[in-house]
């Protein structure tokens, strides 16, 4: 029932305008009135004063993006009553988005999975949860004993927690298949990869709230004012307080070009070229930091030599962007220091993503901007946890914490989980197979079809994809989707485990054997997650399950049972204090900070990180330091944080803070030297305080004496591990925090990645898209060649690039993005009434005189063709934001494939209340030569009048 302010409004000014006005009250504090229910009669004064008497107060964390703000929710009789804004939470500093806003709502959607289901002859069926436990057991058993352990792919989620992503990585490894993936591969896996092969760490360096000390922020490939809004404030506020620039460079007039000093429209997929026509012009003025070069970075010679190719002229006419723009914007990074560069999947979903990830970087090297406040690369994560996730692996080519699949790792794992490495290897195919990456997200539909009907070839472990089990992972966020859907349909089992009707159960035509399984929202359950900085938080649960929602672990450790390893899966959790039983998920928590030292997890322990949120009113909103009983650490101890007394690491590559304080210089991550040129940092960087003067090599078991001039005592040669790594004893980082130093070394980041070399992505340079509008350029900035077996899966590159200019019959391009009300798939957005109402249609923005070649009037609706034969119905919306001869999609919707609508395939009251075409129905193809991440922000269509 509504109340009376509500009715008048929604009378006075239309009911989306009221629910945009209630949208924006959201991001600036309000605190959500639409949740707590009708007014039938007058309140009294004492109901005003206290409306909810004997409710209490639960601090927790948003599940929207990854900014990390903070909520408080109030409970009563077990019912979440009302949610408020956290005033004094450091980072979120009282805001909220129209998303975080409307938390309390999506907890409470009537459109909720709320019991098991089977699709059985088409029609959906009410089960129990045994029954859907064991039929799944049941048929997974029987998969596993005719095709292998390679039959079934796993696609976890970004979320849920760090314990439910690290356990949804280890069950995947004890069914035995690297048939594991999630959300991460399509949005920053190019990230993740770019990055940690400059310099050592795939991730952001800085945080939101440093950006605040910068003078100079590029956005570039971002729109944080629209997918973190919250974190576009700690931007707003540095031009209140240094008077900062912001520069934004996109192809479309965003939002936070709206609010830039300096917008430039680019070409999409050129960002490599127009980042080497700014060093043309920094190179040729002697504007770079040449003591920094010298000091802290290897083959930067290579760089000037590409850059020198890239003049004004070359520049301006590949990137579309003019000779008096590409020198404003690098005129005002040299005289605005410190700077940091902000990028998010404008740079990442690209065939050459990992060159652009490494190419933002190389530009802050040569600046001199790295490790320092207000400098480095602010890299936007997208989900809430998805950092979190990324770092526990749940990848197909690595164990949790990147240690990779090699012998080894999987050595150290077997050991720290209480398992015999034998066994493990015996859940396996084999061990070629044990150490082989496994079908992505982006492909795994391949894997299924198995290059039947002119689909890319695979390579299989004897068995094509049989079942596909999805935890928590919106599926139309993946390009291609007629080859999605294709794959679904052609599976023997697919299991569904989400607490909304995840978009597949539309998307697909199979009839039989599909389950769909109600999960517990991220609030009704607890743990930890790991915000874009890399600081952890404690998501409190706020209430029980509702319905018959499961957690995430209780759905593994049931499913693990019926499958044979649930006690070996769990044993992990028993190890610290030799426990008789475990406790979920502070032992989860505990496992992962005893095991990850790759990342410097140690200080992890769930006494610690319950103890920042509980405090997190004691940190400054700028620095993230601690005081009063806090002083000494930084907010979310964002890691490394290596022991668990260290402080947290704010800024990454920062020699002028004490190790204790976070301080350390790059990573030696590559040897000790290349070329016969040393890896390791110049003589004079040290990080400030150390006892080991210059750059120096990781340490190790063998070599820690001699770097840090100790003598170990014989108890402790026994009790240390072979490197800091996998040092469970943590003897080898205890000793490097006394000398003042981090336990992975002191090197130089590098402009080339030599490992790279085989598919000529040494040294980033310019490659024309796949489908190109400049086909005059394609025989001069060719793509790769065609690749063999990546990820299990052949990729075109050159042979698709060159078959015909596919301008021709395509000549618009096409470029997608997000909506300030929706996140990822949109699965959660669009299961509440008041975000869908924002946007209840899905639409492409087209400009007026684009439409008007084409016989189109604001509001038609259009169709849109793509060069890979698919086609999408979408309502026309007029806007300047897009240039003439480009659309723009929002890519969060589904429920409509190809012009079908497909709303009567969900399950009855689990539709949600927006439903639309998916733009990734008519992205291109195309994938990154190293990581996969599809090429999603740069296309060609065709559009006609519907």
């Amino acid at each position: 029932m509504k109340n009376g302010a509500q009715n008048i409004l929604e009378s006075k000014i239309g009911r989306r305008s009221f629910l945009k006005m209630a949208a924006i009250a959201g991001a600036f504090g309000a605190t959500s009135s639409f949740a707590s229910g009708g007014v039938t009669r007058a309140a009294t004064e004492e109901e005003v004063k206290d409306p909810f008497p004997g409710s209490k107060k639960v601090k927790t964390i948003c599940t929207s993006c990854s900014v990390g703000c903070g909520i408080i929710a109030e409970v009563q009789n077990g019912v979440w009553v009302r949610q408020e804004v956290a005033g004094d939470h450091p980072v979120s500093l009282g805001g909220h988005c129209c998303k975080g806003a409307d938390m309390i709502d999506m907890v409470r959607s009537e459109v909720r999975v709320k019991y098991p289901m089977v699709k059985e002859k088409g029609q959906w069926k009410r089960i129990s949860w045994d029954e859907a436990l064991d039929r799944i057991g049941t048929k997974l058993n029987t998969l596993r004993e005719k095709h292998g352990p390679d039959s079934v792919q796993f696609l976890g989620s970004a979320k849920i927690s760090t314990e439910g992503a690290y356990y949804i990585r280890k069950f995947a490894a004890f069914f035995g298949t690297n048939n594991i993936d999630h959300q991460a591969r399509v949005c920053h896996s190019s990230t993740v990869a770019g990055v940690a092969n400059t310099w050592g760490y795939g991730a952001m360096t800085n945080s939101c709230n440093d950006v605040q000390n910068s003078k100079c922020i590029f956005i570039f490939g971002a729109n944080p004012a629209v997918a973190h809004p919250v974190g576009f404030g700690h931007f707003l506020k540095a031009k209140e307080r240094n008077n900062a620039k912001i520069i934004v460079v996109d192809p479309r007039y965003t939002k936070s070009a709206a609010k830039a000093d300096f917008f430039a429209r680019i070409r999409p997929g050129t960002d490599i070229a127009f980042i080497y026509g700014l060093l043309h012009i920094i190179f040729k003025n002697g504007w770079e930091d040449k003591k920094f070069i010298d000091d802290r970075t290897y083959a930067m010679d290579e760089v000037r030599k590409e850059a020198l190719k890239w003049t004004p002229e070359v520049t301006s006419d590949v990137t579309g962007v003019s000779q008096e723009d590409i020198l404003q914007v690098a005129t005002m990074l040299v005289k605005n220091k410190p700077g940091t560069l902000v990028w998010a999947m404008g740079l990442t979903q690209h065939t050459v993503g990992t060159g652009n990830t490494r190419i933002g970087p190389i530009l802050q090297l040569v600046l001199g901007n790295m490790g320092k406040e207000g400098g480095g690369c602010n890299i936007l994560r997208g989900h809430d946890n998805v950092q979190g996730s990324t770092d526990m692996c749940c990848l197909p080519d690595s164990l949790p914490g990147y240690y990779g699949l090699a012998e080894g790792s999987w050595k150290y794992f077997a050991k720290s989980w209480g398992v015999d490495y034998e066994w493990l290897k015996g859940r396996f195919k084999s061990k070629e197979w044990m150490e082989k990456p496994g079908f992505t997200m982006a492909r795994w539909w391949a894997g299924v079809l198995d290059g039947k009907n002119g689909n890319d070839a695979i390579e299989n472990a004897g068995t094509n994809l049989k079942a596909l089990i999805n935890i928590g992972n919106g599926i139309t966020s993946i390009a291609q989707q007629a080859k999605v859907k294709e794959g679904l349909d052609n599976l023997e089992l697919l299991v569904i485990a989400d607490p909304f009707a995840n978009d597949a159960v539309a998307l697909t035509d199979k009839q039989d054997d599909v389950f769909l399984l109600p999960m517990a929202t991220q609030f009704e359950n607890s743990g930890m997650v790991t915000a874009t900085n890399r600081s952890a938080q404690w998501r409190y649960q706020v209430v029980e399950p509702l319905y018959e929602s499961k957690q995430d672990q209780e759905f593994l450790f049931e499913l693990a049972k019926r499958l044979g390893f649930y006690k070996e899966y769990t044993k992990g959790m028993l190890i610290k204090g030799n426990k008789k039983d475990f406790k979920w998920p502070e032992d989860a928590t505990d496992e992962i900070a005893r095991i990850i030292k790759t990342i410097g997890l140690t200080g992890w322990t769930a006494e610690r990180v319950k103890k920042h949120t509980d405090n997190w009113h004691m940190f400054d909103q700028v620095s993230l330091r601690g005081f009063g009983p806090m002083k000494g650490e930084y907010y979310g101890l964002p890691w490394p944080c290596w022991t668990e007394s260290h402080s947290g690491s704010p800024i990454l590559y920062n020699v002028d803070r004490p190790v204790s304080e976070g301080g350390m210089g790059f990573r030696n991550r590559f040897g000790m030297e290349h070329n016969g040129v040393s890896q390791l940092a110049g003589k004079a960087i040290s990080v400030k305080g150390s006892k080991v003067k210059g750059g120096h090599p990781e340490i190790t078991a063998e070599n820690i004496e001699a770097v840090l001039g100790i003598t170990l005592s014989d108890a402790e040669k026994k009790a240390i591990g072979k490197n800091w790594k996998v040092d469970t004893s943590n003897i080898i980082a205890e000793k490097c925090m006394e000398a003042g130093i981090a336990p992975y070394g002191n090197a130089r980041a590098r402009c080339i990645v030599w490992e790279w070399n085989k598919f000529k992505h040494d040294l980033p340079i310019h490659r024309e898209p796949l489908r190109s509008m400049r086909h005059d350029l394609v025989a001069k900035y060719p793509s790769f060649s065609d690749r063999k077996k990546q990820y299990r899966v052949d990729t075109k590159f050159e042979s698709l690039q060159k078959e015909k200019d596919w301008s021709k019959e395509f000549p618009v391009g096409l470029v997608t993005g997000r909506l300030v009300n929706m996140c990822g798939a949109g699965v959660e957005n669009r299961a509440s009434k008041y975000l869908a109402a924002l946007t209840p249609d899905m639409f492409a923005e087209v400009h007026p005189d684009l439409a008007y070649k084409h016989g189109i009037t604001d509001g038609d609706m259009i169709w849109v063709y793509s060069p890979d034969g698919t086609k999408a119905k979408v309502k026309a919306k007029f806007t300047h934001r897009v240039s003439a001869d480009r659309i723009f999609m929002p890519f969060h919707f589904a429920g409509v494939f190809q012009g079908k609508d497909l709303g009567d395939k969900y399950p009855e009251g689990t539709k949600p209340y927006a439903t639309g075409e998916s733009a990734n129905t008519v992205t291109n193809y195309g994938y990154d030569i190293i990581t996969q991440i599809p090429e999603t922000k740069v296309g060609l269509c065709r559009i006609e009048k519907a």
